[in-house]
Order: structure tokens, then C-alpha cells, then sequence
């Protein structure tokens, strides 16, 4: 429009005056309640009323092609949100697409907005399911669904790596229910702080697992435990990223983050989902009591094992004893019998060996009367002696020495004159 001096002629609208036609339009126009489909981009409470914004995006980009502020008044709300909670078992988050009545409403000194009459669960719901059939159709793309599920639990898990919040109530009643076990066992719990509810719950959980994984020697297994937050608000466990860390992670990992409704993401991928923190405990202790229960079994088998075995030698030893006299009898009769043997194998052949030896004698004895001189004498011989020894040749005497001659019957001195050789 130009400008000119005949500007004084038009009407002129005062802000209100234009706000207050534009409400006006808005009314006769759109008078009705729609169902609207959008996405939360925030959200937040003031005295009991809900603030929203809601963004629509286009597939695959991030900025959104629409926006508008909506409220949610506290007499609404009040019913409303317990009953979404309720039904989802989830909070209102941002990035959750939902499917709300609303009407317009369009404020002269605050503009326009959308009024919050009514949310439907079941279109949330129904998201929340595709996206998480989307998130499980990933991971097992990736083959990592049930890797930490393979992992061996060990036989002695005492320990435990928790993952969860100091103040959490569920914490302390799962270390509680572990100090207090009726067998006495002993656990070796270290707290990993985290946030367990709220929008952090993703990056903080994954922070915990990289501090675990960096003394990975020192730990069984990872206990997360959620216990004492508020029960509707799982969005940060039905995380594709969070789920492909558990999932990966070199220890089982058991969930008990305290729900009773279908398992979230982080439960599927877990090595064991229980419900409670509680119950996580109680599955701890079970297991020792199982591994204690297989040793007692195992002790008793061994027991009863050596039992029967110390019966039987028992009883061997007992035939054995019963078996010794006789066999010590006939022992002794046999060594008798060998004595009487040998011993007349002995005297046998002692007698034999006397009888050898006499008969030698005999010969010798014979030998020897052959040989005596007196024979000889006695026919006719005689043997001449010089200084007492035989002579045998003239040499062995002079003239003058004197002689003896033996005869049969006596002997004769004689003085030699001459010595001739023949």
C-alpha cells in the first residue's frame, strides 16, 4: 500500500480490536475439537497445568516443517496424564508422538494455542511398539539380540558391578537383601552411579558401562536396578544405542529395573531380566544356593562313593583274614614238606659224598701199604741209609763215612773204603 496523505482516511484497528477479530474468526470458523497427531518438541507443568509445544517433521530431517504451543489445564490434566502413565506405562517425553483433542484457542494478550482435552493412549502405544520393533529388527540385523544372553553366568557370581542411584531406594533394599542371605554368603557390590529416570538416562547408564568395562577383571556381572523412581518413566531403557551396549558388553547383565508391564528394549537384551531389585538379589543368592546345593550333592555323592568302596575292602579284608590260617597251613605244609625233601636230598647226598670220599681213601689206603718199605724188606730188598737218608747215589758219600743198612729182621753198620759209580 502507498503511503499518501489520505492515510487519516482509513480506519484505524487497535491491537486488541485486530486480537479480538482474529479470536472472533477463530470461534465461528473453527469451532470444533480435532484430533491432532504431532510430536512433542517440549513440554513442562506450572501449578498443576501442562505446557506443550508440538512439531511435526518430515521423514528422515530433523527440522520441523510445523509448530504450535498447546495447554493442557489442570482439571484436565490431573485425569488425563495418570490414565496415559497408566496405560503406557510411560511419561510424556519429548520426541514422543501422540495423539491428543484438542480444540483452539486464541488469547488476545497471549496469542494462539492448542487446548489439551484429551490423549489417546493407544496411538502412543502403537508407536512406542513400532519403533520398538524397529529397535529389536536392528539389533538383530547387527546379530547382537542375544550375544549377552550366550555369555556363561559364572558358578561363584558374588562380584556385582551395580549400575543404578544411591538414593534409589531399590538400591539399598538389593543390598540389603544380599548382606542379609540366610546361608551367610559373601558379595563384593560397587556402585557405578547413574541416572535411572529422565532424559539422561541413555548417556549416563552407557558412561557406567565404559567404567566397568575399564576393570572388567574385577567383576562376575552387571546389575542394573531402577527401584524407588517412578514406575511410568522407562523411554530411556527402549534405547536403540543403550540396548547395542548391554547387548555387546563382555559380562551378563541382569535388569531388575522394577516394572511389571511388557519388557523394555534393555530387558530383551539383557543376559536376565527380573522385575525388582529385590528379586535381582534373590537371584543372586539362588544361584549360590544351586552351586552350593551341587557341592553338597557332589560331597555326599563322593562320601556315599568312598563309603561303599571302604565296605568292600572291608569285607575283602575280612575273607582275606578268614582265608589266613588255612593258607598259612597249607604254607607250612608245603615249606615242611620241601624241608623233609631237602633234608633228604641233603643227607643223600652227603652220604653219597662220604662214600665217594671213603672210597678214595680206600684206593689211597691201598696205594700206600703198595708203597711201604716193609713190604719191600720183606722180600729181600734193603735200603741203605747215610745220616739218616736214603742213599741213592755213591756221590752222596765218602770213604770213612759210615752207613746202615735195613734188612727185613734188623739193620748193619758199615764204613765205606771206596765209592764207584757204575
Amino acid at each position: 500500500m502507498r503511503y499518501d496523505n489520505t492515510l487519516e482516511q482509513h480506519h484505524h484497528f487497535s491491537l486488541l480490536e485486530l486480537n479480538r477479530l482474529v479470536r472472533a474468526t477463530i470461534e465461528d470458523t473453527l469451532c470444533e475439537q480435532y484430533w491432532l497427531e504431532a510430536e512433542i518438541g517440549q513440554i513442562g507443568e506450572n501449578n498443576g497445568h501442562c505446557y506443550l509445544e508440538f512439531i511435526q517433521k518430515v521423514e528422515g530431517h530433523n527440522t520441523p516443517v510445523a509448530r504450535a504451543k498447546a495447554k493442557c489445564w489442570r482439571n484436565v490434566w490431573g485425569s488425563v496424564r495418570p490414565y496415559f502413565e497408566h496405560t503406557t506405562g510411560q511419561t510424556l517425553t519429548l520426541g514422543m508422538k501422540v495423539l491428543v483433542l484438542v480444540h483452539p484457542d486464541f488469547h488476545e494478550a497471549f496469542g494462539f494455542s492448542w487446548i489439551v482435552d484429551d490423549i489417546d493412549p493407544r496411538f502412543t502405544l502403537g508407536d512406542m511398539a513400532r519403533r520398538r520393533q524397529e529397535i529389536i529388527r536392528q539389533l538383530k540385523a547387527e546379530g547382537v539380540f542375544d550375544l549377552n544372553r550366550e555369555l556363561p553366568l559364572p558358578l561363584f557370581t558374588q562380584r556385582i558391578a551395580v549400575i543404578s542411584s544411591s538414593t534409589a531406594a531399590g538400591y539399598g533394599d538389593f543390598c540389603r537383601q544380599l548382606e542379609e542371605n540366610k546361608r551367610g554368603f559373601r558379595f563384593s557390590v560397587t556402585l557405578y552411579e547413574s541416572l535411572m529416570q529422565g532424559e539422561g538416562v541413555e548417556r549416563s547408564i552407557i558412561s557406567a558401562l565404559d567404567k566397568i568395562n575399564a576393570h572388567i577383571d574385577d567383576y562376575d556381572c552387571v546389575v542394573i536396578i531402577r527401584g524407588g523412581g517412578a514406575t511410568s518413566d522407562m523411554s530411556g531403557f527402549d534405547s536403540l544405542l543403550l540396548a547395542e551396549n548391554v547387548a555387546n558388553f563382555p559380562l551378563p547383565v541382569i535388569t531388575g529395573i522394577g516394572h511389571d508391564r511388557d519388557e523394555c528394549i534393555l530387558d530383551m537384551v539383557s543376559h536376565t531380566r527380573v522385575k525388582t531389585p529385590t528379586a535381582a538379589a534373590a537371584f543372586l543368592i539362588d544361584r549360590l544356593e544351586q552351586v552350593a546345593r551341587r557341592i553338597d550333592d557332589a560331597a555326599d555323592r563322593i562320601t556315599s562313593y568312598v563309603q561303599h568302596h571302604m565296605e568292600i575292602e572291608k569285607m575283602r579284608l575280612s575273607r582275606a583274614a578268614e582265608r589266613i590260617p588255612i593258607l598259612f597251613s597249607l604254607v607250612k605244609s608245603k615249606q615242611e614238606n620241601k624241608l623233609v625233601t631237602l633234608n633228604q636230598r641233603i643227607a643223600s647226598a652227603v652220604q653219597r659224598l662220604i662214600d665217594r670220599r671213603r672210597h678214595t681213601l680206600d684206593i689211597l689206603e691201598q696205594r700206600t701199604k703198595s708203597l711201604d718199605p716193609t713190604l719191600l724188606l720183606q722180600h729181600g730188598y734193603t735200603i741203605t741209609l747215610v745220616n739218616g737218608h736214603a742213599l741213592r747215589s755213591p756221590s752222596a758219600v765218602k770213604p770213612g763215612d759210615i752207613i746202615v743198612t735195613r734188612l727185613a729182621d734188623g739193620m748193619v753198620k758199615s764204613t765205606v773204603n771206596e765209592t764207584k759209580k757204575i
